[in-house]
């Protein structure tokens, strides 16, 4: 005991800490807490790198599943339908005014909207040439993106007092499209009767159908993010 320092020892008798009695602990403290700070980074580290992992690995089987079952995951097929009118999105081939016309042709919706920029008048003319007649189409051509088809539409819907509406796109597309016209008016019911070119596999190649699906995941969070636009139906 004679070794032991008397401040050392009137630390330990009253129960006090070393500062308490005026010694220089501050150094001593840092360096606890820094051991303290290293010993924790130890231990965090492999946690952090088990997390990123396993991140990493549902990321790659979330991606892989999407690009390789992309047709459950982004088409929405409402099936056959009765509605006021129907919207025929720009992009694509020819295969969305021709399904267009088929609707129209079977009844399905008397009255047609054309949006997109550009793409709107060359879809007009398709639908006059296989039949359509002029007055039962109206032309919106102001819309840049899905987001703005429905935007520029809805006001001319509500013009002709339609409830209930069919949309017109392709299969990859529809997911996405739906979504913008309900988050736009959800007062209106919406069905979505997508045109099915280049959703067989075997046709991919030919319709540079992987590169559109790439592009549409990315449009789809995107949208999510930014616009608010959740790529789930609304409910019935």
């Amino acid at each position: 005991m004679d070794d032991v320092l008397p401040g050392r020892l009137f630390c330990l008798a009253e129960n006090r800490l070393p500062n308490e009695i005026g010694l220089r602990v501050g150094p001593w403290r840092r360096a606890q807490a820094g051991m303290r700070g290293r010993i924790v980074m130890r231990r965090m580290i492999p946690l952090v790198w088990r997390m990123a992992c396993r991140f990493i690995v549902v990321f790659a089987i979330t991606a892989i599943v999407a690009m390789v079952f992309p047709q459950p995951l982004l088409t929405i097929d409402s099936g056959p339908v009765q509605a006021d009118a129907l919207v025929v999105l720009g992009g694509g081939s020819t295969d969305r005014p021709d399904q267009a016309v088929a609707l129209f042709d079977a009844g399905d919706a008397k009255h047609l909207v054309v949006s997109g920029i550009g793409d709107c008048w060359r879809n007009a003319q398709r639908l006059k040439d296989k039949g359509v007649p002029a007055e039962n189409i109206t032309v919106e051509s102001r819309s840049f993106t899905t987001l703005e088809n429905a935007q520029f539409s809805v006001p001319l819907l509500r013009q002709m007092r339609a409830r209930r509406v069919i949309i017109v796109t392709s299969w990859y597309h529809s997911r996405r499209a739906l979504a913008c016209f309900e988050h736009v008016a959800p007062d209106l019911q919406f069905f979505s009767r997508p045109s099915y070119l280049g959703f067989a596999y075997e046709s991919w190649h030919r319709e540079n159908t992987l590169s559109f699906l790439t592009f549409e995941y990315v449009k789809i969070a995107g949208y999510w993010v930014w616009h608010g636009v959740s790529p789930f139906p609304v409910a019935d």
